[in-house]
């Protein structure tokens, strides 16, 4: 009885640490909701700021597939692990002074411990690729990709005949798109944004596509593959 009762309380000892571990971890991926419209945990799938894939170890600015890293970083010397992160994520301006990160840091010390041990799970090498806070973010599909720019739009290679176009007009201070089912839409030229996507999911060369952005249904994307592209298709008519 002695024996069974010392190793009931052994077996609570070795698993409590652990299952606190875990808490923090699964707090930490609640957390990376905030992080997860501009950041992927995919390698080298990188959105409004660079993929945390393989973050541990590696030094700040210098993911080769980011192009958008600013000087600041890029000449900071930074090594990223647990105390530069912790660091970072507390005020990303106080300690790398005229980066180009949107983000104020989060002053509470408990929710950054947690979104690190969730981050130190989920960038390291061969993790999965999309834990439950992305796979959220990404199944709000593209409603929530024009609000925010966080959820992976469909390839555009492959949108159905209502969302590639035809042609764009403008005049005075409205846009008409025509799509190749024969539809036509007016945009307040405000309204209306004209981006690139040279990605592998990125439109055929020629066949821009048009996608939905905002909550409002009055604004919208048309997604060119490079950039020489946009000027060629905008006719002024009216």
């Amino acid at each position: 009885m002695h024996r069974l009762m010392f190793a009931a309380f052994a077996l609570i000892f070795v698993s409590s640490p652990l299952r606190g571990q875990q808490d923090d971890v699964d707090r930490g991926e609640r957390e990376f909701r905030a992080c997860a419209p501009c950041h992927s945990l995919e390698p080298d799938r990188n959105m409004t700021g660079p993929s945390l894939a393989n973050l541990w170890g590696r030094k700040a600015g210098s993911l080769p597939s980011f192009e958008r890293y600013s000087d600041a970083l890029k000449d900071s010397g930074i090594i990223w692990d647990d105390r530069s992160l912790d660091a970072w994520l507390s005020d990303p301006q106080h300690m790398v002074p005229d980066n180009e990160m949107t983000f104020a840091g989060i002053k509470d010390g408990d929710v950054r411990s947690d979104l690190l041990a969730f981050l130190k799970v989920a960038t390291k090498p061969g993790a999965a690729p999309a834990p439950a806070a992305q796979r959220r973010m990404n199944g709000m599909g593209g409603m929530m990709g024009g609000m925010m720019g966080g959820a992976r739009d469909p390839n555009l290679k492959t949108l159905g005949a209502g969302q590639r176009v035809t042609s764009i007009t403008h005049c005075r201070d409205s846009y008409r798109v025509t799509m190749a089912d024969g539809r036509t839409r007016h945009f307040w030229e405000r309204n209306l944004r004209f981006v690139t996507d040279s990605s592998s999911d990125g439109p055929e060369s020629g066949a821009p596509a048009i996608m939905p952005a905002g909550m409002l249904g009055d604004r919208a994307a048309v997604i060119f593959a490079a950039p020489a592209e946009i000027s060629k298709a905008i006719e002024k008519r009216c």
